[in-house]
């Protein structure tokens, strides 16, 4: 039986490109046995006509687990959907934030911001192609829009168009004149407006994000009312900072994780995705941050960032950094 989303998303790690792919999901899988996790943005052409199915591949022990579709097609994000759901995904979710160029082009992401019925007709479409939930994520606008009068009006047609749930990044993105990189810091965050969506929809699950950055602060958002905080940054640059108190302390379960023990339930998987070709680095570049702030985090990373480009490197060299971390921590 699949894992209920909708209670693993009171905290989840949000799609990043290049950062949030199957390795780092299993290693955030291990320091986190509850929260959402979501696959980097894949488009749904890529899917459909040039059928990279290879995108959709992800580890069973990685549930719950969320894809995250980029398209504007309503019949082809319905068809991706439908292979997402048939690759045994929790969850499709509908990239309305991303506002990078490419993404742009392809009439996707933030810039569909701008038009709300498209985004419930595709809605409506992918709904129609699954069972398992559809929902979007969303900024509270972009460019010269008012968000106070646009992101109300946004919910209203997802929401009438079947959507249930949405993230919502706090800030507006700015398609002209800034970068992908600057419309995650620029922009300011309106926390607040967010609330206020929640207090007007109270029927709609509506997770925040942006800038949120320790488990504190995501635990102040919940208090105050809203169904549930996404992390980015912060998840992957600290993950155990974000992750390893996540289940105790979000969802009242289990145990605080350790990192150095999530280090040891690696490395069969180093092991096995190192048989099947994959390069050491492929996976331990994000195992980077797991020592953040601690004794020996430096070591660590220096061992990780020159050592497992090798080409004989192997999950010793992992062993041979925590060892390092592990006599810090104990001098």
């Amino acid at each position: 039986m699949k894992n209920n989303a909708q209670k693993s998303a009171r905290l989840s790690v949000a799609p990043m490109m290049d950062w949030t792919d199957r390795h780092c999901r299993y290693l955030h899988r291990l320091l986190s046995r509850e929260t959402l996790l979501y696959t980097e943005m894949v488009t749904a052409p890529a899917l459909v006509r040039g059928q990279a199915l290879h995108l959709l591949e992800f580890n069973p022990e990685e549930h719950p687990v969320a894809l995250q579709l980029g398209g504007s097609d309503p019949q082809e994000l319905a068809e991706a959907a439908r292979l997402g759901a048939d690759a045994g995904y929790d969850e499709i979710n509908l990239n309305c934030g991303c506002p990078s160029d490419r993404v742009q082009s392809g009439a996707f992401g933030a810039v569909l911001m701008q038009t709300p019925e498209l985004v419930a007709d595709c809605v409506a479409a992918m709904r129609e192609a699954v069972d398992v939930e559809v929902t979007v994520k969303c900024r509270i606008g972009v460019d010269e829009q008012e968000p106070e009068q646009v992101l109300p009006d946004f919910l209203e047609k997802i929401r009438a168009a079947g959507c249930q749930r949405v993230t919502i990044h706090a800030r507006k993105a700015w398609l002209q004149g800034l970068s992908p990189k600057e419309n995650r810091d620029i922009p300011p965050l309106d926390y607040d407006l967010v609330h206020r969506m929640k207090a007007a929809f109270p029927d709609l699950h509506i997770s925040i994000n942006g800038g949120i950055a320790t488990l504190a602060e995501a635990k102040a958002h919940l208090e105050r009312g809203l169904d549930g905080v996404m992390v980015g940054r912060a998840a992957y640059h600290q993950p155990a900072g974000v992750l390893c108190a996540a289940d105790p302390e979000i969802y009242g379960t289990g145990a605080v994780s350790d990192a150095g023990e999530a280090v040891r339930q690696m490395l069969p998987y180093i092991e096995a995705r190192l048989s099947e070709g994959a390069k050491l680095n492929q996976i331990t570049r994000h195992m980077l941050g797991l020592f953040a702030g601690k004794p020996g985090a430096r070591q660590w990373r220096r061992m990780l960032s020159e050592g497992a480009c090798r080409a004989d490197a192997g999950p010793e060299l992992v062993m041979d950094a925590l060892a390092q971390v592990e006599n810090r921590a104990a001098a």
